[in-house]
């Protein structure tokens, strides 16, 4: 199948933020479209500097340097020494850099290092409102840092705490800062006592009710969702099959842990012709309130979130 390549310009609000102690500057543009498949690497590898320069692997649109769950303990400081070393080296480019701090307090730390702001943001892991003032106390606004939370905590099973959440994170002035909330599957399907097996998607299991759930207490109020981690190299047929679930409960974007699995996910993202004829028509200026194509009927006012998406997808990862 050959792939179309398309022109896509993403809209973003860019509304300026009052609580920080520091001036706001205004962010480049960046869609979580554009992040595709994000890999975890831990920032005790040696070659962090091949990986954040885009040599290593080419193929990367987003790459996340982990302190966390992928560092032992006894390696922490290891892991900072190497980001500390990495980060005066790091030049401009395409590929998009996140650091996972372990907790507020490495957040901190990595905020002082120098060439921090090389770096587009920060995935907060273990999210909620238990700590949620400490990481409004650790953050500033210097350097106009991304910031992906994760949602992986008991927090994640009552729905009530996570509209609370919603709420906490616009009265709070983050709204425009949280590029997406990431969603830590491994994390909540330990607190079940489960592992799913490698021919069974993340939607064969209990999360798949939580998934549904943060879908529609986030994605109305104008925040993103990503798709949780599939950790099996050995069944890409399953890892696809997740992918398209993905999309259909507004996901977007996925965490990997292997370059690997990079490919097999962004062709699922690739727009078949069909959708991009018809999200094109809805999105069209002279469109009819209610049109038919194919066996399809559309309306605008109805279907216009999703031709946003469907083309955004179609400028980032190309028409099949």
């Amino acid at each position: 199948m050959s792939v179309i390549p398309v022109s896509f310009r993403t809209l973003l609000h860019d509304n300026s933020v009052a609580f920080y102690r520091y001036p706001y500057q205004s962010k480049p543009a960046l869609s979580i479209t554009q992040l595709g498949a994000s890999l975890y690497v831990p920032a005790t590898r040696i070659d962090l500097a091949e990986i954040a320069g885009g040599h290593k692997f080419p193929q990367l649109r987003s790459v996340i340097f982990c302190t966390e769950d992928a560092v032992h303990e006894r390696d922490l400081e290891v892991a900072l020494s190497n980001l500390a070393m990495l980060l005066p080296q790091l030049k401009p480019g395409p590929l998009l850099r996140f650091i996972r701090p372990r907790n507020p307090i490495i957040l901190r730390r990595l905020l002082r290092m120098d060439g921090i702001e090389q770096i587009h943001g920060f995935v907060l892991p273990k999210f909620g409102l238990h700590n949620l003032i400490e990481w409004l106390q650790a953050c500033d606004n210097r350097y106009d840092h991304w910031l992906m939370p994760i949602l992986e905590t008991a927090e994640a099973f009552d729905r009530r705490k996570m509209e609370l959440l919603r709420d906490r994170l616009e009265d709070c002035g983050w709204r425009d800062r949280v590029l997406c909330l990431r969603i830590g599957g491994n994390d909540l399907l330990n607190l079940l006592g489960i592992r799913r097996g490698c021919n069974t998607t993340i939607y064969e299991t209990p999360l798949r009710n939580v998934i549904a759930d943060l879908a529609c207490i986030f994605l109305p109020a104008g925040h993103h969702l990503s798709a949780p981690v599939f950790e099996y190299l050995d069944a890409p047929e399953t890892l696809a099959r997740e992918v398209e679930l993905d999309l259909l409960h507004g996901l977007s974007g996925k965490t990997v842990i292997h370059p690997a699995q990079v490919a097999v996910i962004e062709s699922s993202y690739q727009v078949c012709r069909s959708d991009y004829e018809m999200a094109s028509a809805i999105l069209a200026s002279d469109a009819a309130a209610v049109f038919r194509i194919g066996q399809a009927f559309c309306e605008p006012t109805t279907h216009q979130r999703w031709a946003v998406r469907v083309l955004e997808r179609a400028g980032v990862f190309g028409v099949v």
